[in-house]
């Protein structure tokens, strides 16, 4: 397997779910805007996202691929013994996910009050509303549950496209709700909220069938704690907070922006990191989908020098794709805003609230996908606890800098914190790594990296320059919008790409053999 072919087939389906959020979005601030209808949606849907990251693209995943893996690895009936372990860990995960689901309806109200702090200055009657929504989204947490499972045993059978096409349903899902279903804010805001859950069970059957169409047919068993089970256990949990960190500083910045800030304030900070996402989901999540299991595959085979390789390569292309993306968003963030979400009810002045909240996001890019290039350099060793401990001081630094930000710098402060947090973790991650020997950054990395910062920091250069020129065409008509955008990004991807030759920080060559195939 090539690293960068499985991440092209990850990251295109990656791609293609991302540019279907973006259209979900833009139509969510066409017919909600940023509105209480929009914030009692978006805490509606901040839980259902939480364990979204936290078990489809981090914590189960973290746990139970390199377990699987080593299942598979023993002998000839090693696939047999992987499903069968698979199945134990459905029959005792099943029965605890409904017993969660069923309690979290039933603590609605605070788990919502918890989330918003209340909303600042909502009538009773609104504070019921976003309850509902939270009430209608909380089955998610189940489903998306079982679908990691699944998911899992695909990706540990290197079918990661099955996995990564997934998300799709739910933006699909939402997609024809706002198409078809949008009446009133409130309303349309409801109707989004029974898509989530919709789009869950979606996902669960595409996954089922998938598994079935691959030869993996799981039976429900007596639910029984054996010691593979309580392994598995035992490391998701910590590996929940490892790989959530982001997530989890979100859903502190969100209670805390809808409690002390203004109606709208959450609504600016969740689109701006829906376009903060963007990269993050083509580049860090696909990047950790294909790490993990091929890092617990060489290592299980005693490969530490390709595990090494493995890592610096993963390394190699985050920042290759990061770095440009990070000086885009800061760059031209308002254009790229407006032509997204400034229509209906979305206004110019929720264009600049927004493109704000992005540009300090972006400062917290590299280290939020560099941190899925190196956590699994510990799950592939069945470390889960390092990472939570650095996840526990990123997050409680988060809380402290949104604190001191938020009133100073209102919704510009938690993406800030946010993003400081988070490099304060990759920080940590890179630091134990390199202590213990597990990664030695190589000179063709250390050399790449600095060539590459250089041409992200032209390219940046000249999106600058030419954002005065394209922004009166990113408020027009919907096809001009759109144009502009993509030529005004085109343009600085060319740019990037002539600066990556010119500065060599990669030759033709070098492309050629990223994209050959390579045995792992």
């Amino acid at each position: 397997m090539n690293l960068t072919r499985a991440l092209g087939s990850v990251g295109g389906l990656t791609l293609a779910s991302r540019v279907l959020g973006l259209v979900r979005d833009s139509l969510f601030a066409r017919f909600v805007g940023a509105s209480f209808a929009s914030d009692a949606f978006l805490v509606a849907f901040r839980l259902p996202n939480l364990f979204r990251a936290l078990f489809a693209e981090g914590a189960f995943s973290a746990a139970f691929i390199p377990m699987f893996n080593r299942k598979m690895a023993e002998g000839e009936n090693g696939m047999p013994r992987a499903v069968t372990f698979a199945e134990n860990a459905l029959s005792v995960l099943l029965p605890m996910l409904i017993v969660f689901t069923i309690v979290m309806e039933l603590a609605a109200w605070p788990v919502t009050y918890l989330l918003s702090g209340g909303f600042k200055n909502a009538s009773a009657g609104e504070f019921a509303f976003a309850v509902e929504l939270s009430r209608i989204t909380f089955p998610y947490l189940l489903l998306i549950s079982l679908v990691s499972l699944l998911g899992g045993i695909l990706n540990s059978l290197q079918k990661f496209w099955v996995n990564a096409a997934a998300p799709i349903l739910l933006n699909a899902t939402l997609i024809a709700a706002l198409l078809f279903f949008h009446t009133d804010p409130l309303g349309t805001a409801r109707n989004q909220a029974i898509a989530v859950t919709v789009s869950g069970a979606l996902q669960l059957l595409w996954l089922g069938w998938s598994c079935r169409a691959a030869g993996v047919r799981l039976r429900l068993r007596m639910p029984r704690l054996n010691p593979d089970v309580k392994k598995l256990l035992s490391l998701i949990w910590p590996a929940a907070a490892g790989a959530g960190a982001v997530q989890i500083n979100l859903v502190v910045s969100t209670a805390l922006a809808a409690s002390l800030l203004p109606e709208g304030s959450v609504s600016y900070i969740y689109y701006a990191d829906r376009l903060n996402q963007l990269p993050l989901g083509l580049i860090g999540i696909g990047l950790g989908t294909v790490l993990l299991p091929t890092i617990s595959r060489q290592l299980g085979l005693g490969h530490e020098a390709d595990a090494m390789d493995t890592q610096n390569r993963g390394m190699e292309l985050a920042l290759f794709f990061t770095l440009p993306a990070t000086v885009a968003l800061i760059a031209c963030g308002a254009p790229i805003v407006a032509a997204l979400f400034q229509h209906g009810a979305f206004k110019a002045d929720d264009t600049v609230a927004t493109a704000g909240a992005l540009a300090a996001f972006s400062i917290g890019l590299p280290a939020y996908i560099l941190v899925k290039v190196l956590t699994p350099g510990y799950y592939a060793r069945s470390d889960t606890r390092t990472p939570v401990r650095f996840a526990t001081i990123a997050i409680a630094i988060n809380f402290v800098l949104n604190l001191a930000f938020i009133v100073p710098l209102q919704h510009l402060g938690p993406p800030l914190a946010t993003a400081l947090a988070s490099c304060v973790n990759v920080f940590l991650l890179y630091r134990t790594l390199r202590t213990r020997g597990h990664f030695v950054p190589d000179l063709r990395l250390r050399r790449r990296a600095v060539r590459l910062l250089g041409a992200a920091l032209l390219m940046g250069i000249a999106m600058y320059l030419l954002t005065d020129r394209f922004t009166p065409y990113t408020t027009g008509p919907s096809l001009t919008r759109w144009m502009a955008m993509f030529v005004l990004v085109g343009t600085g991807g060319l740019v990037y790409a002539v600066a990556c030759f010119v500065l060599r920080a990669y030759t033709p060559a070098d492309l050629r053999v990223m994209f050959r195939r390579k045995a792992v």
